[in-house]
């Protein structure tokens, strides 16, 4: 334990300095910066603590990783969010919510939303003064949507012209945590939330790891790293409720409780952000395995996998229905507009280093398919266990797409620890570069490039290792006269 605390104690003073530097936001090339600064820290620290004989364990581990997870946590909750301005959007979505307004129905900007206006969310605007916007539907042109996503310096809230695109579980989420926080407190409420969910994921990854006989102090690779501390309890953002709940499926699975709670759980982190869909393959293979380990055969596989599929996409259907009724066809929100906004040069970045985007965007989902049918069709063995597909899922996912907003990987971070793949943080590093790096073509595509390098090396070094040594032939016996 002194050496964990060790750890802890470096890369805690280590996101204090990070975070003393302010805002990143508008200054991408000090994200990068300090970013890359911490991420080198954290390997360098996770590297010394995990090569060590570590054979003294705490009495309580899973308390420990909790207060230790918790313990790096703290600098962000103390600080201004900084890479982005996400938080004020979870805020405003909340506050109009507990209003009594659907949030699909109003751009922030909107007058009819003015009494909702405070000096904190709108420091330039105030609520008996017109806005001159009125809620439109986005321009057809990617020109017209980037021009429309502009900032105003009348109000911090991100893209206030633009409907929200969260679902609606997220939404929910926001609403909760806004119904418990003061307008004054702006979003330290989010801050605080994604710093508590954070430190849950930790103690539920640990408990999976010692459930598969594993060190449960693997799970500090997920508390200590970089893009969980900056965008979980200092960035808030939703993606780590979304790691959580993809925990929780995996390990429903692992432990073979009832197919509707698994799918709920798919469902639900789909419903938090559409992303997690993909991973759905993950948790319905064709074969499965009886609660004492025999096979159940293609049929019983067949039918909990479809129990799995029809609850993930009946819940996500249920939580839009309420929308689709009060707003009708406005329930995608901006989502149409976010996919414009993302359709420039980086864009599948690394396919279209060699192919045109609408062939690399067929490309993206013909490998994405292909990873999904051998989660479906070509496991064997550990069908119970999604955690791995459902990490090469998230990983063709982000290799394919090449998103620049670098919390898009909190999933991710989860399910390489769960598997024991560290090499797949590289996608998170890379997550990092790129955003770091946003209109400093082509940082994307190398950044993304260099991850896949990494991923593959050390996946042939491991397959190398695993691979029986061949048997050597033995000399022929002497002969006798």
């Amino acid at each position: 334990m002194r050496r964990a605390a060790r750890a802890t104690a470096i890369l805690t003073v280590t996101y204090l300095g990070v975070l003393s530097v302010g805002n990143t936001d508008s200054r991408r090339w000090l994200y990068l910066l300090v970013s890359l600064s911490a991420w080198i820290v954290f390997g360098l620290v996770a590297r010394w603590f995990f090569r060590a004989d570590r054979t003294c364990r705490a009495d309580r581990p899973l308390l420990a990783i909790a207060a230790l997870a918790l313990v790096v946590q703290l600098p962000g909750v103390f600080f201004a969010p900084a890479s982005s301005t996400d938080l004020n959007r979870y805020v405003w979505d909340g506050r109009v919510q507990l209003d009594g307004v659907d949030p699909y129905r109003y751009v922030p900007f909107d007058d009819r939303l003015a009494h909702l206006r405070d000096p904190v969310l709108f420091p330039g605007l105030r609520p008996d003064e017109p806005s001159g916007v009125t809620t439109e539907p986005l321009p057809a042109t990617r020109e017209g949507v980037l021009e429309y996503a502009r900032n105003d310096p009348r109000s911090p809230i991100s893209r206030p012209r633009f409907l929200t695109p969260y679902p609606p579980v997220a939404e929910a989420y926001y609403a909760a945590v806004s119904a418990v926080t003061p307008w004054s407190w702006g979003s330290k409420g989010f801050q605080i939330s994604g710093a508590l969910i954070a430190v849950a994921t930790s103690v539920l990854i640990a408990r999976y790891l010692r459930s598969r006989g594993r060190d449960p102090f693997q799970a500090l690779v997920w508390a200590w790293s970089p893009i969980v501390v900056l965008e979980a309890g200092n960035g808030g953002h939703v993606d780590v409720l979304v790691a959580l709940l993809v925990v929780l499926a995996v390990m429903a699975a692992v432990h073979r409780r009832a197919a509707v709670v698994v799918g709920g759980l798919v469902g639900l982190a789909a419903a938090v952000k559409l992303t997690p869909f993909v991973l759905l393959p993950a948790f319905t293979p064709w074969r499965c395995t009886r609660d004492d380990g025999s096979p159940a055969g293609v049929w019983g596989g067949i039918r909990r996998s479809l129990v799995v599929g029809l609850t993930a996409i009946s819940l996500v259907v249920l939580v839009y229905l309420p929308h689709y009724l009060a707003v009708g066809p406005a329930i995608k929100g901006s989502l149409d507009g976010y996919l414009a906004e993302e359709g420039g040069e980086n864009r599948a970045s690394l396919l279209t280093l060699v192919m045109p985007l609408p062939v690399a965007n067929v490309l993206a989902v013909v490998v994405c398919l292909g990873v999904a049918a051998w989660a479906v069709l070509g496991r064997r063995g550990r069908e119970d266990d999604p955690a791995l597909p459902a990490l090469y899922l998230f990983g063709a996912l982000l290799l394919t797409t090449t998103p620049v907003l670098a919390w898009y990987s909190l999933p991710l971070v989860a399910l390489a620890v769960m598997v024991g793949r560290p090499e797949w943080l590289a996608l998170a590093v890379a997550g990092c570069c790129a955003y770091g790096g946003h209109g400093a073509y082509p940082a994307t595509p190398v950044a993304y490039a260099a991850a896949l390098l990494v991923i593959y090396l050390v996946t042939v070094r491991r397959m190398r290792r695993r691979r029986p040594a061949a048997a050597t032939p033995r000399p022929p016996a002497p002969r006798t006269t």
